[in-house]
C-alpha cells in the first residue's frame, strides 16, 4: 500500500484494524468456521430436498398460478387470504341501502360492482325459520298455545335459537310476526263471546255454561285461560229462551 510517509502511523492503524476484522480468530480459525459452514449450508440442502421434491415443488409451482385453488384450501390461514387480498385489490367502496353494493378496484386498474344482500342482525339470526312460523301460524286455526307447544314439539321442530317451544315462545312469535290468536280468528269466523251471548240472548254465563254442557249450544275453549265462545243459533230457540238461574257471587265459579 502507498501511504505518504507522513500518514504511514495511521494508514498502518488502518490496516492492522482490518485484517483484525477479517481474520478475529486468526487464519486457521477463520478457515475452520469456514468449513463448518460450508457443512452445514449442505447438510441444510439436503434437509430441503427430503422435505420439497420434485413432485411437491411442482405442486406449490402449481398452486401459485392458480389463485381460486389456494384461496379455497383449507390450509390456508385467513392471515393469508387477507395477504392475498392486499396483492390483487386496490381498495373497495360500500354503499349500504337494501342492499350492499360493493365497488372493487384491482391493482390492475380493472373494476367491477358487487350486489350483495346485508348481514343478518343478531334478531334475525334467532329468529324462528319460516317454514315453523307457517305451521305454527297453521295450527293457530284450530288449537291454543298450550296445545301448539304440545304439537310442535312432538314434530321435533325447534326455536331460532335452538330451543324446544313454551308457551312463552309462541306468544313471542305470535307478537312479533303479528299472527292472530285463536280467540281473534274465532270470533272473525262468526263465534260469541259469553258476553255477547247474554246481551243477545238474556242468558246469564251459569245458564251458557249449562246448556253447553247439555249439548243444547255449540262451543268451544279458545285459550289457555279456559275462555269459551259459542255459535250463535239462527234464531232464538225454545233452549236458548231466558231462563233465569240464581246469581252468581263468586267470579271464579262464574268463570266460563
Amino acid at each position: 500500500m502507498q501511504v505518504d510517509s507522513e500518514n504511514r502511523l495511521v494508514a498502518d492503524s488502518l490496516e492492522a484494524e482490518w485484517n483484525a476484522r477479517l481474520h478475529p480468530f486468526g487464519y486457521r480459525e477463520a478457515r475452520h468456521a469456514l468449513a463448518e459452514a460450508q457443512q452445514e449450508y449442505e447438510r441444510q440442502r439436503c434437509a430441503d430436498r427430503l422435505i420439497v421434491d420434485d413432485k411437491e415443488r411442482e405442486r406449490i409451482g402449481a398452486l401459485a398460478s392458480n389463485f381460486p385453488a389456494v384461496w379455497a384450501n383449507p390450509n390456508t390461514p385467513h392471515r393469508e387470504r387477507k395477504r392475498m387480498l392486499a396483492l390483487l385489490i386496490e381498495d373497495v367502496t360500500l354503499i349500504k341501502q337494501r342492499h350492499v353494493t360493493a365497488a372493487v378496484r384491482f391493482r390492475g386498474g380493472a373494476t367491477t360492482t358487487l350486489t350483495l344482500p346485508r348481514p343478518l342482525t343478531q334478531q334475525q339470526l334467532r329468529a324462528t325459520h319460516v317454514e315453523v312460523r307457517d305451521q305454527i301460524d297453521a295450527l293457530l286455526n284450530e288449537y291454543t298455545d298450550a296445545q301448539i307447544v304440545h304439537v310442535i314439539n312432538e314434530r321435533g321442530l325447534k326455536t331460532g335459537a335452538g330451543d324446544a317451544f313454551t308457551p312463552e315462545s309462541i306468544q313471542w312469535l305470535r307478537f312479533s310476526a303479528k299472527l292472530k290468536t285463536l280467540k281473534q280468528r274465532l270470533l272473525e269466523a262468526g263465534m260469541c263471546t259469553s258476553k255477547q251471548m247474554t246481551a243477545n240472548f238474556g242468558h246469564s254465563r251459569h245458564v251458557l255454561s249449562r246448556l253447553r254442557l247439555q249439548g243444547k249450544i255449540k262451543a268451544r275453549i279458545c285459550n289457555d285461560h279456559g275462555e269459551w265462545l259459542y255459535w250463535p243459533p239462527d234464531r232464538p230457540s225454545d233452549s236458548l229462551a231466558p231462563q233465569f238461574a240464581p246469581p252468581i257471587t263468586s267470579t271464579a265459579r262464574g268463570a266460563v
